[in-house]
């Protein structure tokens, strides 16, 4: 339970995954933001407005798929690491997954990185196939994965080395 261990109930991940129709359309964000905190950097990040909280910035962001691409800008901005972005319009067995990521070393592309579900199980090694920058004084990066469809909505952390 979310509270209590940090990891989100399938009830509560149910309410902000898009659609599969909207994922079969292309990249798309998810927001795992589930409590309500003054916050709105992935708003105010947004260059489509598909990011919104409404009046009270207490509000958990909600996100209008139809407005969003999946720039990832978002994954960029927010403090608690709670976007990520999922392409699954790329190929019939593999997706891309864009995860924050603040740890050092940074994987390189072409590295291969231990995917972790929301609990920290290893889920299996996969090719990183970008690393984006967060620019400036914000040390958030990105990282896109390519990992089979069946796991595209559970990779939402990483960890570098090891590989055997």
């Amino acid at each position: 339970m979310l509270i209590n261990d940090g990891v989100p109930t399938k009830e509560d991940l149910e309410k902000v995954f898009p659609s599969e129709e909207r994922m079969a359309k292309g990249p798309v964000s998810v927001i795992e933001c589930f409590q309500k905190i003054p916050c709105n950097p992935c708003v105010k990040a947004c260059p489509r407005g598909a990011i919104d909280i409404g009046c009270d910035i207490n509000n958990v962001p909600s996100l209008d798929d139809a407005k969003c691409n999946g720039c990832g800008i978002c994954i960029l901005r927010c403090p608690g690491l709670a976007i990520f972005v999922v392409d699954k319009s790329c190929s019939k067995e593999f997706a891309i997954v864009k995860i924050p990521f603040e740890y050092i070393p940074l994987p390189e592309k072409g590295q291969l990185a231990c995917g972790l579900d929301r609990e920290g199980k290893e889920l299996g090694w996969f090719e990183v196939t970008q690393v984006i920058s967060g620019g400036g004084t914000n040390m958030t990066h990105a990282i896109a994965l390519k990992v089979p469809q069946e796991l595209a909505m559970e990779v939402r952390n990483i960890k570098v080395g090891g590989y055997k």
